[in-house]
């Protein structure tokens, strides 16, 4: 749990309710996602009455949350204001995204004004960052904004919903007739268990494998660091098979494997790749490959990625899904992931007085930052691009002296 959610997050709405402003109020816009696939949003109407109630104000775009089965009316409801152009959300002070903006919606951004969104800052240009550098933007990635631990809160929880649903959506596929085995993912009396592979032993790992042993499979995790197979047999409180990643017994279990489950961490910014191709070829038929990794590339020769409206191909008749964003395809429970994040932040910033004075106390949420005020402040954009660009606290410091 984060400072923000311990500190706000869990008290009951009645406390909360009888709470002051003592800092500032807010103007928080939340634009519909227009980035494919992107059904998710930063706040549900729970977290939207919460900041009403402390006297912000929120402007949500008309169908912002309908991909997560949130409804303009229970936003209104909920004390929204929905807006009917996305110009008039952007007039906000603090914008609220799952996806970065895309080319339309930078045009939008008001000069000096604060954005909360992922980035994944390799799949921009340079112009993507001047542009909003022009703007004196502030900026935040998500995915970088750490706790008081320095664990990745947003990454966590979207890892933990990722493995969790990939094994989900290996159980709908091995079922198939069509592309799996027709066999159900499991075991139960007098049925051997399927064989679930899981290459990875992080968050993802961690959350495929608990929830496929709930299911009643058999279950072999492989990494490549004794420290994190150790740690997942701890985490799971039971004995399960373990081995570090080696051609030769990757390939022998690959061959018996039911269930593939990819979720191999990336190693400067691409995933190792530990299936060959020809390993593939010699798979059961009817085989599934769930290639969570695929964000970065993918742990498979064989995985090109695909959508959430066509998820997955064969070929050597082993069934891959290889899927970017696999959150994505729960977007209720990862809205509300999100928002359990994201609302006790909002609520600090403005008991403290605004963004600038939550950035001087606290070193997690300024971790998160890539533009300061227009100024960049992260050094691998700064070296992709030949940017120059200034260390964060450093800056902090002087703005505020």
């Amino acid at each position: 749990m984060s400072d923000f959610a311990s500190s706000y997050g869990y008290f009951p709405q009645e406390e909360m309710l009888e709470s002051r402003i003592s800092g500032c109020r807010l103007k928080l816009g939340l634009p519909k996602e227009r980035a494919p696939y992107e059904r998710r949003v930063v706040l549900t109407p729970e977290a939207v009455e919460l900041l009403v109630a402390n006297g912000h104000e929120v402007f949500v775009e008309n169908g912002a949350g309908e991909g997560a089965f949130f409804s303009d009316k229970d936003f209104s409801e909920a004390g929204a204001q929905i807006k009917y152009s996305a110009k008039e959300v952007y007039a906000a002070d603090i914008i609220l995204k799952v996806a970065p903006p895309a080319a339309e919606e930078m045009e939008l951004l008001e000069p000096r004004k604060v954005i909360i969104s992922s980035l994944h800052w390799r799949n921009h240009q340079k112009d993507f960052y001047t542009h909003l550098m022009n703007k004196k933007i502030t900026a935040f990635a998500f995915e970088k904004i750490q706790d008081h631990r320095g664990i990745f809160p947003v990454i966590r929880s979207m890892s933990e919903i990722a493995g969790n649903t990939a094994i989900l959506q290996a159980a709908e596929y091995l079922s198939s007739t069509s592309y799996g085995r027709g066999s159900i993912l499991g075991g139960f009396s007098g049925i051997e268990p399927s064989l679930v592979l899981v290459l990875g032993a992080g968050t993802v790992g961690e959350y495929a494998t608990y929830t496929a042993l709930g299911m009643g499979a058999e279950v072999k995790v492989f990494d490549s660091s004794i420290s994190r197979l150790r740690r997942i047999q701890e985490l799971q409180n039971q004995r399960i098979s373990t081995s570090l990643i080696q051609p030769r017994s990757l390939a022998k279990a690959l061959k018996q494997a039911d269930v593939v489950i990819g979720a191999m961490r990336p190693v400067e910014g691409s995933t190792p790749v530990v299936i060959a191709e020809d390993v593939v070829r010699q798979m059961k038929k009817g085989a599934v490959i769930i290639d969570v990794s695929i964000d970065h590339g993918g742990v498979s020769e064989t995985s090109e990625p695909t959508t959430h409206n066509k998820p997955v191909y064969q070929k050597y008749d082993v069934t891959h899904y290889c899927v970017p964003n696999i959150p994505s395809k729960v977007p209720r429970t990862a809205s509300i992931a999100l928002s359990n994040f994201f609302a006790p932040i909002l609520l600090s910033v403005g008991e403290n007085g605004g963004v600038d004075e939550v950035l001087k106390k606290n070193a997690g949420l300024r971790s998160g930052v890539y533009l300061y005020k227009g100024i960049l402040t992260d050094k691998n954009i700064a070296g992709k691009f030949r940017i120059s660009f200034q260390d964060i606290d450093l800056l902090i410091a002087a703005f505020h002296k």
